[in-house]
């Protein structure tokens, strides 16, 4: 497998990055990740993730919110060749987010403190050449941050995320979970879609994926 991996690096694909967290919040994040079972969601969306790389042939992916980069390790089981750009937070060794043409954001929307919310939003579409994949939980987490509150900082449904997101992005598909859904975006005015139309040997496979989220996102949720 060739993945190429990027932190700590400025290149062209680098956007500066406005503030997206408090100071006191990073700390708090830090201290989540120390716990090997926190951020364990994007494992199993990675089917997904697959399939979104396989249909449109894209060869860069941003983890916005990447954790210990445990979606790395799962396309690198199927993707031969791509480019990887994590960021996080919690992890400031990974530098800034990169723009790429699919951008994923996996349970990580939910959790980004209220005031931040709008300009991380943006931060997310200015980074988004071509498609971006968010998954949000709109139920109370089972953890809580050291202050007390509740480790989901926004518990909003799908609808008031749509009024967030339609500003900076065009939906092509939302899919409800139990307790969330996930969003596949493209960039204001693209035309990615074409990527993504069920077609009959699709269907069964995409059917098949969604069941194999469900098996793995009901134990840890």
């Amino acid at each position: 497998m060739n993945v190429k991996e990027c932190c700590m690096q400025t290149n062209d694909n680098q956007v500066k990055s406005a503030s997206t967290f408090s100071d006191q919040y990073q700390a708090q994040q830090k201290s989540l990740h120390q716990d090997s079972r926190y951020g364990r969601a994007s494992v199993g969306f990675s089917p997904l993730i697959v399939d979104i790389i396989e249909r449109t042939g894209f060869r860069s992916v941003t983890d916005y919110g990447a954790g210990k980069c445990r979606l790395r390790d799962e396309l690198v089981k199927k993707i031969a060749q791509f480019s990887y750009f994590p960021f996080d937070p919690a992890f400031p060794e990974y530098g800034i987010p990169q723009a790429a043409e699919l951008v994923v954001c996996i349970d990580v929307l939910e959790h980004i403190e209220p005031e931040y919310l709008e300009t991380v939003i943006a931060e997310l579409a200015s980074i988004t050449t071509h498609v971006g994949f968010f998954s949000i939980h709109t139920a109370p987490a089972t953890k809580t941050l050291s202050d007390g509150r509740n480790a989901h900082l926004i518990q909003q449904p799908a609808s008031w995320w749509l009024l967030r997101l339609l500003p900076h992005f065009d939906v092509i598909q939302l899919t409800p979970l139990k307790k969330g859904f996930w969003v596949l975006v493209e960039r204001k005015g693209a035309n990615y879609s074409q990527y993504f139309e069920q077609k009959k040997d699709h269907r069964s496979r995409s059917e098949k994926l969604f069941r194999k989220i469900l098996r793995f996102i009901k134990p840890i949720k």
